[in-house]
C-alpha cells in the first residue's frame, strides 16, 4: 500500500551513495580467482568436514580474500543435505534461529541411504550434488572458483540445458525465470507499481529446477543483500550467487523424480508449514485507500449488501488513524464510537473487520503519544550509531522504528495491540493487516533532516476541510443515497492528498568509507544505495546485530510479532494476518499480499506468476494480488475479469488508490455478475480448498499448483503461468487479453470436466481456442480422477455456508477411477477439540465415503454426481439399498448421472453405486 504516488516527483533524482566500486565485473575475471583446496578432509558416515585453504594468489576483488574456511557437510534426511562454508576464525552472521529456527539434524542419515550425494574434489576445491539413483547431476560448482570476502561471497553453480528455474525470491518475472541475462536482487524494498526486472518487497532464495528427470530444490539460507544471476557462459547455463555478506549455507533438496510436489514438503521441513488460517478468511475482503470517514465504511458495507455479493471482511486503511499515528482514530472523520458500531454491525452479521497497522511510529518526545511513550520507556526504538533514535519519515511525519530484536518488543507490540484492539474499549478486529515493512521509509537518502523533508512534503497529509456530523446515519437502505445538508453520496468524489515538495533536494555525501553503508560490491538495488528508502544499514540492534545483514528480516519478523499479539487478543483461536515484505518461514505465521499492483492487463497477467511463487514455491499460500488494481483507474472489463480470477486466489481482496476510479464490485453492472459467478464457484469449493490448506498446514503440499506439478513430464506445461491448478483438481484458464472473448489453453493428455456443464473434456497435449468466453465468465476445468465435495449452494457468508448441504461430484480419470478427501472442524481453533476427515475412493462404478466422523458438520450430503457415465444405469444402490427411480436422473448429452440421496449425514461411513 506504499502509496508512491506521492513521490513520483522525487523518482527522478540522483541517490548520492552509491558504491564506490563497480560491480559488474566480468565473470571471466572472477572465474581467474584462485580459490580454494580442501585440506584435512574427515568423511564420517553422515557427512564430511574439512579446511579450505586459499590455492593461490588471492584476487581481493572486493575486499581481502579470506585465507581459510570451514566445510560442514551433513546429510540431515534422506533428502536433504547441508552444506555449510564459513570462517573458523572469525564470527560471521548468519540467519539467527530465533527468525528461522533450523530443522532438528540431530539424527542425520547415512550417506549411502540417502537420495541424492555430495561430491568434490579437493584441488581446486568445486563440489556436486547427484541423485544417488541416477548419479545425474544437480549443483555443481566445477571450473567456478568459491571467492570469500569480508563483505562479498560468489558461488557459481552450472545449469543444466533449458534449464527451468522457479523461485529465487518477490519478482515479476515469468513463473519460470529467464535463463540468460536475468539478474535478481534481494533486497527488501517499498516497490510501487512492482516494475518488473527489480527487487520487490520479499526475499526468498530458494529455487526449484525441474526437469524431465526429477525435481529438486536449492535453499541458500542467507538474509544478506544479494543479486542471483542467470547467465549463459559460452554455451553453458549458469546460475551465480554474489552476496554482500554472511555465510555460504545451502540445504541441497532431492525432491523426486516423479513428483514434483515432493520438493515444496521437503522445503516446509526447513521453513515450516503454512499457519491455519480461520475459515472465513477465504470469503471475499474489501478495502480502499482513501474512504474518507467512517459514513464511507458503511455506505461500501451497505451496498454490497444491497448488490446481493457476499462480502466477508471489510478492511480499512490508514485513513482512519488521527494524523496518521498508528494505534489511533481521528475523533471527527472516524470517531471510536461509530467505528465500534461498525464492527458490532457487521460481527451481528456474521462479518468481520481488518484494520491497517505499520510498523513506524510518530516521533513525539513530547509526549502525550502513548504508542511513543510506551515504546521510549521500553527503549525498543531503532538506535542511530551515535546511540540516538533512528529517524525516517513516513506518514505521520518523523518516524521511529521498533526494534524487533528488542527482548521488550512483544512486550511492546501486543501491549498496544491488546489497548487499541481492545473488544470491550477499542476497535475489536478479526485480522491484521500489516504494510511498510521493509521498512519503508519516504525520507530521501541520506535523509540528514526529515524534520525539514515532512515539512516539505506536507507529512502527515492534511484531512478535508469538513468533518461528517457524527449523527449521520449509517447503515440505511442503498436505494436511497446517503446526503448531509443537500451534497451527493459521499462516496461520489474520492478524496486525493496531493503533497507539496521542492523540485530539488540538497543532498550531503555519507561518509564513503563506512562500508556498511556503501560496500564494495553494490547489489541492483532499485532505490540505489542500501539505505535508500529504508532504514539505515549501519544501525545496530539491541542484540548487537546489524541491520546490514537483518534488513531482509524485519517484515517476517513484525509479521511474527503482529500474530503472537492477535493470537494474545483472542488465545485458542487462528487469526489472519496479512504483510507486504517476507522471508523464508514467514508462511508459517501469516499471508501476503503482492503490493501496489497497477489496473492495467500485464500486472493481472503477472499477479498469478506472482501468486503461484509464493504458494507452490515459498510455502506462503495465503496469498493474493489487490483485485482490479491498486494504482491508476481500471476498466469495467479488466475489474469484471480479474474479479473472477480473485475468486481463485487463495486470498480475494478488491483494493485500489485513493484518487482512482471507484472499483467496488457493486459499481459496475457486468462485475457484478461477474463477481457472483466467481464468488459461486470459489464458495462451492470452498471445503475442499479449505481441506487444501489443511493438507498444507499438515505437511506443506502445495494449495496451488503449476500444470507441471501435475503433468510433470510434458514439457509444454513446463513455462506455463497464465493457468494453474486451484487445489489439487480445478484448472482455471482465465482469459488475459483486453477485451478478449477468447483464450488459447493447454489441456495435457487427461480427461477433463467443464466446472459448469460437468461434460467430458478430452484433452490431447495441446493447445485449444475457447471462444464466446463472456465478460462475466471465467473457463474452469476439473482433472479428471476427483471426487469434489462441493457445497450445494453459495450464501453470503461463510458461516452461513457452512449450514449448506453437500453435493459430491465425481469425475474419474480415463481408467474410470477417483478419489478425494475432505476435512472438517470448526474453523477457527488453533487445535480444534474434534474434527472429521473424509476419504472418498471411486472404482468400478461405486463410490465409497469412508472417515473418522470426529466433528459434528451439521449438515449432510444431498447429491452425487458421477460425471463421464456413458449410458443409463439400470439401478442406483445406497448401503445396499436401491434408490427410487424418481431420485435419479441421467444426461446422455454432458454424460452425468445425478443421484438424490437425501442429505446423508457425515457421520458415518456409506457407499453409492451405479449398474
Amino acid at each position: 500500500m506504499a502509496k508512491r504516488h506521492m513521490f513520483r516527483q522525487f523518482l527522478t533524482l540522483l541517490l548520492c551513495a552509491t558504491s564506490i566500486f563497480a560491480s559488474d565485473v566480468n565473470p571471466d575475471v572472477l572465474d581467474a580467482c584462485p580459490g580454494y583446496k580442501a585440506t584435512n578432509v574427515k568423511s564420517g558416515p553422515n557427512g564430511i568436514s574439512a579446511n579450505l585453504v586459499l590455492s593461490g594468489k588471492a584476487c581481493n576483488v572486493f575486499g581481502e580474500d579470506i585465507a581459510k574456511l570451514s566445510l560442514n557437510v551433513v546429510y540431515e534426511t534422506a533428502d536433504r543435505i547441508h552444506v555449510k562454508i564459513s570462517d573458523p576464525s572469525a564470527s560471521r552472521y548468519e540467519v539467527p534461529e530465533s527468525v528461522l529456527p533450523r530443522p532438528d539434524d540431530q539424527h542425520p542419515v547415512a550417506a549411502q541411504s540417502a537420495n541424492i550425494q555430495f561430491n568434490f574434489t579437493a584441488s581446486p576445491f568445486g563440489f556436486s550434488v547427484y541423485r544417488t539413483k541416477t548419479r545425474e547431476v544437480l549443483f555443481s560448482t566445477a571450473g567456478h572458483p568459491i571467492i570469500f570476502e569480508p563483505q562479498y561471497l560468489r558461488l557459481k553453480t552450472q545449469l543444466g540445458k533449458d534449464a527451468n528455474i522457479y523461485g529465487l525470491g518477490e519478482h515479476s518475472n515469468p513463473f519460470r525465470l529467464p535463463p540468460d541475462n536475468t539478474t535478481l536482487t534481494l533486497w527488501s524494498r517499498d516497490a510501487y507499481g512492482i516494475p518488473s526486472g527489480t527487487n520487490l518487497y520479499g526475499n526468498h532464495p530458494i529455487y526449484f529446477e525441474h526437469r524431465v528427470t526429477g525435481t529438486h530444490g536449492v535453499l541458500f539460507l542467507n538474509s544478506n543483500g544479494m543479486d542471483i544471476k542467470l547467465r549463459t557462459d559460452t554455451t553453458v547455463p549458469t546460475l551465480e550467487y554474489n552476496v554482500i555478506g554472511g555465510v555460504l549455507d545451502f540445504y541441497f533438496l532431492a525432491g523426486s523424480e516423479t513428483d514434483p510436489t515432493a520438493v515444496a514438503r521437503q522445503y516446509a521441513e526447513i521453513v515450516g508449514t503454512p499457519a491455519e488460517v480461520p475459515y472465513w478468511s477465504f470469503g471475499l475482503h474489501q478495502c480502499r485507500f482513501g474512504y474518507r470517514n467512517f459514513v464511507d465504511i458503511a455506505n461500501v458495507i451497505s451496498r454490497y449488501a444491497a448488490a446481493e455479493i457476499p462480502l466477508e471482511t471489510m478492511w480499512t486503511d490508514i485513513d482512519y488513524m488521527d494524523r496518521r499515528r498508528v494505534f489511533t482514530v481521528d475523533p471527527n472523520y472516524f470517531p471510536m464510537e461509530r467505528m465500534r458500531d461498525i464492527v458490532d454491525y457487521l460481527h451481528s452479521h456474521n462479518q468481520r473487520y481488518v484494520l491497517m497497522t505499520d510498523p513506524a511510529v510518530a516521533y513525539l518526545p513530547a509526549g502525550g503519544y502513548a504508542p511513543y511513550d510506551h515504546g521510549k520507556a521500553l527503549d525498543v526504538w531503532l538506535k542511530a550509531p551515535n546511540g540516538s533514535e533512528s529517524l525516517g519519515l513516513v506518514w505521520p511525519g518523523v518516524t521511529v522504528f521498533p526494534d524487533w530484536f528488542h527482548p521488550d518488543i512483544q512486550q511492546y507490540w501486543s501491549g498496544e495491540f491488546q489497548s487499541f484492539y481492545n473488544p470491550q474499549t477499542g476497535v475489536d478486529i478479526d485480522g491484521a493487516w500489516i504494510d511498510m515493512n521493509e521498512p519503508s521509509n519516504f525520507c530521501i537518502y541520506p535523509c540528514a533532516d526529515p524534520f525539514e523533508q515532512a515539512v516539505e512534503m506536507d507529512f502527515p497529509p492534511p484531512r478535508p476541510n469538513r468533518p461528517p456530523d457524527p449523527n449521520t446515519p449509517i447503515f440505511v437502505n442503498m436505494t436511497t443515497l446517503i446526503r448531509r445538508n443537500g451534497e451527493d453520496d459521499l462516496l461520489a468524489t474520492p478524496y486525493s492528498v496531493q503533497p507539496t515538495s521542492r523540485n530539488s533536494v540538497a543532498l550531503r555525501r555519507q561518509d564513503a568509507n563506512d562500508s556498511l553503508l556503501n560496500p564494495p560490491y553494490a547489489i541492483n538495488n532499485a532505490q540505489g544505495a542500501l539505505s535508500s528508502r529504508t532504514a539505515f544499514t549501519n544501525i545496530r540492534h539491541a542484540n548487537g546485530l546489524l541491520e546490514y545483514d537483518t534488513h531482509n528480516l524485519y517484515g517476517t519478523m513484525m509479521s511474527v510479532a503482529t500474530r503472537n499479539a492477535m493470537l494474545a487478543r483472542r488465545p485458542g483461536k487462528r487469526t489472519l494476518v496479512i504483510t507486504r515484505s517476507t522471508f523464508p518461514g514467514a508462511g508459517a505465521h501469516v499471508g501476503k499480499w503482492l503490493g501496489d499492483n497497477f489496473s492495467d492487463w500485464e500486472h493481472y497477467r503477472n499477479s498469478i506468476a506472482g501468486m503461484l511463487g509464493f504458494a507452490s514455491v515459498y510455502q506462503v499460500p495465503m496469498v493474493g494480488s489487490d483485485i482490479c488494481g491498486y494504482a491508476l483507474n481500471t476498466t469495467e472489463t479488466l475489474c469484471a475479469r480479474w474479479a473472477m480470477l480473485g475468486a481463485f486466489y487463495p486470498f480475494m481482496r478488491n483494493h485500489n488508490i485513493d484518487n482512482a476510479t471507484s472499483q467496488e464490485f457493486y459499481v459496475w453492472p457486468s462485475v457484478t455478475q461477474a463477481a457472483k459467478n466467481g464468488l459461486d464457484m470459489r464458495f462451492r469449493l470452498l471445503d475442499y480448498f479449505y481441506t487444501a490448506f489443511h493438507r498444507a498446514h499438515t505437511d506443506g503440499t502445495p494449495v496451488l499448483n503449476p500444470l507441471f506439478f501435475k503433468y510433470p513430464k510434458d514439457p509444454n506445461t513446463f513455462p506455463i503461468d497464465l493457468q494453474f491448478f486451484f487445489g489439487d483438481s480445478i484448472l482455471v484458464s482465465p482469459v488475459t487479453e483486453e477485451n478478449a472473448t477468447s483464450v488459447q489453453i493447454y489441456l495435457p493428455n487427461d480427461i477433463f470436466y467443464d466446472f459448469l456443464t460437468l461434460s467430458p473434456v478430452r484433452g490431447q497435449a495441446r493447445f485449444i481456442n475457447l471462444t464466446n468466453v463472456e465478460f462475466t465468465q471465467i473457463p474452469v476445468h476439473i482433472k479428471g480422477g476427483v471426487v469434489l465435495p462441493l457445497r450445494e449452494n453459495s450464501t453470503m457468508t461463510t458461516t452461513q455456508l457452512r449450514q449448506t448441504d453437500f453435493e459430491l461430484v465425481v469425475a474419474p480419470d480415463l481408467d474410470g477411477n477417483a478419489s478425494g478427501e475432505l476435512y472438517v472442524d470448526d474453523g477457527e481453533s488453533i487445535t480444534p477439540p474434534s474434527s472429521t476427515s473424509v476419504s472418498f475412493n471411486f472404482k468400478n462404478g461405486k463410490l465409497t465415503v469412508t472417515g473418522r466422523f470426529g466433528f459434528d458438520v451439521g449438515v449432510g450430503v444431498k447429491r452425487v454426481r458421477f460425471l463421464g457415465v456413458d449410458k443409463t444405469p439400470t439401478k442406483v444402490v445406497m448401503d445396499a439399498k436401491e434408490i427410487g427411480k424418481g431420485d435419479i436422473s441421467y444426461d446422455g448429452e454432458t454424460k452425468v448421472l445425478d443421484v438424490v440421496v437425501g442429505a446423508e449425514k457425515f457421520d458415518k461411513a456409506f457407499s453409492v453405486e451405479y449398474h
